[in-house]
């Protein structure tokens, strides 16, 4: 059965706040794997830092990622009326996908020049992209939510652009596995508002 959202806040602000805590440690995370040698000399220190340049890369795709992730998640939660242990489950499944994101970052910055290391990471944004989508079109269905057809529409077109450059850079990165993270700048074009719109103006346009 449902709970309503205003009969048990305060369980419902345990789901959101757990959310936030992996969340926040995920990300901090992130910085672990940014390390430099003790006792470098002066002029070492800029060599050892361009050294680190797919780390540092890693590190700032995987930052902007999860932050995404987070306002994405944040934007769900704030439109649930009500919720259940479905919900529930699928958050955790979430979750445990958004912690694994500091490992396979730093697989990526540690062997990123090698196509597992970009499988592993493509695969894992994917799944939290997909399980996220899961979550939303499920509680959508349950009505536990207020998200409506142009939001519902948006977060369909978003899911499939965004899991579609991750699993299109598998194959690059089998081809070039050093060229493969910069295919991903192309997320930064994220087309969804626009087709949301124009589904809206299909929407309002007289039946011929």
């Amino acid at each position: 059965m449902a709970k309503r959202r205003e009969e048990n806040e305060v369980e419902f602000s345990r789901i959101v706040a757990f959310s936030d805590g992996v969340f926040s440690i995920a990300i901090t995370l992130l910085v672990l794997n940014l390390t430099l040698e003790k006792g470098l000399a002066g002029g070492e220190v800029a060599h050892a830092l361009f050294e680190q340049w797919e780390d540092l890369l890693s590190y700032a795709i995987s930052f902007a990622v999860i932050a995404r992730f987070w306002l994405n998640h944040h934007r769900f939660f704030s439109e649930v009326e009500a919720f259940d242990s479905r919900l529930i489950g699928l958050n955790m499944v979430y979750l445990a996908f958004v912690v694994l994101i500091p490992f396979s970052s730093q697989v990526l910055g540690e062997y990123g020049g090698h196509a597992p290391a970009v499988v592993l990471y493509s695969l894992n944004l994917t799944a939290v992209v997909l399980v996220g989508f899961w979550m939303g079109t499920d509680a959508r269905r349950a009505g536990l939510t207020t998200i409506d057809d142009r939001a519902a529409r948006e977060g369909t077109v978003r899911a499939i652009f965004i899991s579609s450059v991750f699993l299109l850079s598998i194959p690059i990165a089998f081809l070039d596995a050093g060229i493969a993270p910069f295919f991903w700048l192309i997320l930064f074009f994220d087309p969804s508002q626009r087709i949301a719109a124009i589904g809206d103006g299909d929407a309002g346009a007289p039946a011929a």
